[in-house]
């Protein structure tokens, strides 16, 4: 029990190191994409550069930053009410629609959610302590609430998910499994925290940066 004790300690000290120095790291790579993306985001439509949303964390909740994609207003709303056919999707297909259809994505949006860009200012997030750069998706707070009523029996994954700082990137992010509905993204998400070792992160880690700018 005390080997696995300390092999936890020196885990999570290798895991937050890895996040403090890669996060700097790959600030400093994708400044150049980062600046002209705010400045593309600021002068192409009214409002904010960056979107700040809650979402859970470990045992919390958190503001996460991204750059905004979408127009300004209640953009629920707006889809409810003038594309309900598209909303209907939208629920359906776990609270998400891709941004070639989605009429409340900006076209510079459209791109930089294909890109990943959008989640760069996350980077900030993790030099927080608020994320990792490996971990389960962070997911708002209502999302996980519906989808526990939605598949009950991912109520114990989802237990295990708000257990551990969400991450930029995760298992499934990097392995091409987008399109997985909630409970199997949860089941993925639920088996890399209890299969977690600095091995899987580093891997999971140096697909990352390429993760991020492709946009398939």
């Amino acid at each position: 029990m005390k080997f696995i004790s300390q092999r936890i300690w020196i885990f999570n000290i290798a895991k937050r190191l890895i996040d403090i120095f890669g996060s700097i790291f790959l600030l400093i790579i994708f400044s150049p994409v980062m600046i002209i993306s705010a400045i593309l985001i600021k002068f192409s439509s009214p409002g904010p550069i960056i979107f700040k949303q809650k979402r859970v964390g470990k045992n919390n909740l958190f503001l996460m930053y991204k750059f905004r994609s979408m127009y300004i207003g209640d953009n629920d709303k707006f889809l409810k009410e003038k594309y309900p056919e598209l909303w209907e999707k939208y629920k359906k297909n776990d609270w998400k629609l891709s941004a070639n259809e989605d009429p409340r994505i900006t076209l510079i949006g459209k791109f930089i959610r294909a890109t990943s860009i959008d989640e760069m200012p996350q980077f900030f997030n993790v030099l927080h302590g608020e994320m990792s750069l490996v971990g389960p998706r962070a997911y708002r707070d209502e999302e996980l609430k519906e989808n526990a009523e939605k598949y009950p029996q991912s109520r114990n994954n989802i237990d295990i998910i708000r257990s551990v700082k969400p991450g930029l990137t995760g298992l499934w992010q990097t392995s091409g499994r987008n399109e997985l509905n909630f409970e199997q993204r949860a089941q993925l998400d639920a088996n890399y925290i209890k299969n977690r070792s600095l091995r899987q992160e580093i891997f999971i880690l140096l697909k990352t940066p390429f993760a991020m700018i492709s946009p398939w």
